[in-house]
């Protein structure tokens, strides 16, 4: 009763005109940022942030921006995969499998439509899952101590690759680049400058949309300058917009499943939308795939990643809000832009700012019900867009990022420093190494250092403190439950992919 009470107080804030207004053009641009190939979730939040702090948005009505965003996003991404064979960003991978086989056998239209009602049930599951959990785990993260927040940390830190989706190694070692630049400013304990070169500039530490911007925004300017999009005009047409009911129902239990495993996947802090659509579809596939269909066209293919995915999304709120811990990139993101705004998501977010949290829930149901409109009949449109050419797109991303970072302490210092991170972001990316673990690292590091130094002098330097709560213990077995998880489903797609190269 108490959580329809509060998500009847968050209709009201997201029912004003500016939140509204915010709520809509979120849909629609993100969807058509998702559609373009290679920009996805991440790049798109983070291209746009910029905006919130130039039109000067309170933090509710950036978090409704964004998030709108972010579910249009994560719908738009199917298009691509579905006429192009390219994802539109990672968790759209899965997609591809069965997607772009319906595509090639004509039912372009249902694979399209069926996507979109997939997505709507996943992001519904989780928007009802962040109504009912989040608000819980809020409650029990108020006895977490230094010790258990460390834990918590490294539990975030653990999972990162299911974010990442590469080498290991290439992991850690974007997360320890992240933790490094976190440590620079000054120390938190002593008082003392650490790495800042004399420049008073950066005793503050480096602004972390400052360096999202650049990491994604500005690096991929130089990819796209680099290599330009194939194949964007040799996508599939697209006859008619209305769904197959035959079609809708026979995934209808595809849909409920992969929602639910993407939901608990967007739990975990650090797992995100990548691994709740593999997980979806590795599950559908072993518990549906009775004739060998999966991979020819198999609208059960395309439900479960899809509802996944979504699912995820919504699920990786839960952490961000309740913990103030990112589940995917996208949120570290988002996470980043709250500080920005001196907003501290964590257990006491929900006492302080009841209106931020229940505003953005009762908007993610209204984005949801918007998206399912924009999809389905507007996708003629959408299609259209991934004709746009590279030349036109450079130019208005590069314009948002230089004018949006300035505005935000109109300091050309902080313009250096968002081109000096792009040319990092570049050069990662260049070598195949997620950016992710690293924004993770710099949002999380300072936190990180601050709770293991505070248990530290709690416990007079006795280490065992790390492992004497119960919390501790459970976040522990967790984080090793989760390793353990990746490394079978690691070892089962490696024996896949090799069993096709035998085939070929």
């Amino acid at each position: 009763m108490e959580t329809l009470t509060l998500l009847a107080g968050g209709f009201s804030v997201a029912l004003t005109p500016l939140n509204l207004s915010l709520l809509f053009a979120g849909c629609f641009v993100g969807t058509l940022i998702g559609a373009l190939p290679g920009l996805g979730p991440v790049n798109g939040v983070a291209i746009l942030i910029p905006l919130t702090f130039a039109f000067g948005l309170d933090a509710t009505s950036s978090l409704i921006l964004l998030s709108a965003v972010y579910f249009g996003t994560m719908y738009g991404g199917r298009i691509s995969s579905i006429l192009l064979n390219i994802p539109g960003d990672e968790p759209a991978v899965m997609t591809t499998l069965d997607g772009y086989p319906m595509a090639q056998q004509g039912r372009a239209a249902d694979a399209l439509a069926l996507s979109g009602v997939a997505s709507f049930v996943g992001a519904t599951v989780a928007v009802i899952g962040l109504s009912l959990f989040a608000p819980l785990l809020a409650r029990a993260a108020i006895h977490f101590g230094p010790a258990d927040y460390f834990a918590l940390y490294i539990m975030a830190f653990a999972t990162i690759g299911g974010v990442a989706g590469v080498d290991p190694r290439k992991t850690l070692l974007s997360a320890l680049i992240g933790l490094m630049i976190a440590t620079v400013g000054i120390d938190p304990i002593s008082g003392i400058p650490r790495y800042t070169a004399g420049n008073f500039h950066i005793y503050d530490g480096i602004e972390p949309i400052v360096a999202l911007v650049g990491l994604f925004a500005i690096s991929e300017i130089l990819v796209l300058l680099e290599k330009h999009i194939k194949d964007r005009s040799s996508a599939i047409a697209v006859t008619g917009w209305m769904p197959s009911l035959s079609t809708l129902l026979s995934t209808k239990w595809a849909m409920l499943r992969g929602s639910l495993i993407g939901f608990v996947a967007g739990v975990l802090p650090g797992a995100g939308a990548s691994l709740g659509s593999v997980m979806a579809y590795s599950m559908e596939k072993q518990a549906s795939d009775k004739d060998g269909t999966f991979g020819k066209g198999d609208p059960r293919g395309v439900a479960a990643p899809e509802a996944g995915n979504n699912a995820a999304s919504g699920g990786a709120l839960i952490p961000m809000l309740s913990l103030g811990v990112p589940g995917s990139g996208t949120t570290a993101v988002m996470l980043a832009m709250l500080i920005s705004l001196n907003v501290q998501p964590g257990p006491l977010l929900f006492e302080r700012q009841p209106d931020l949290v229940w505003g953005l829930v009762a908007s993610l149901y209204m984005a949801n019900v918007t998206l399912l409109i924009l999809n389905i009949p507007l996708i003629g449109i959408f299609t259209r867009l991934m004709a746009v050419p590279t030349w036109a797109l450079l130019p208005i991303v590069a314009a948002v990022s230089f004018v949006g970072v300035f505005s935000i302490s109109n300091s050309v210092f902080d313009l250096e420093v968002m081109i000096a991170f792009g040319v990092i972001g570049y050069i990662l990316r260049k070598m195949d190494i997620s950016l992710v673990p690293l924004v993770l690292g710099l949002l999380l590091g300072g936190d990180m250092e601050r709770n293991l130094r505070r248990a530290m002098s709690i416990s007079d330097g006795d280490w065992s403190i790390l492992v004497q709560s119960w919390i501790s213990i459970v976040l522990y077995i967790l984080t090793f439950a989760f390793l353990a998880l990746s490394v079978w489903l690691t070892m089962k797609t490696n024996k896949r992919d090799k069993a096709r190269r035998f085939e070929a």
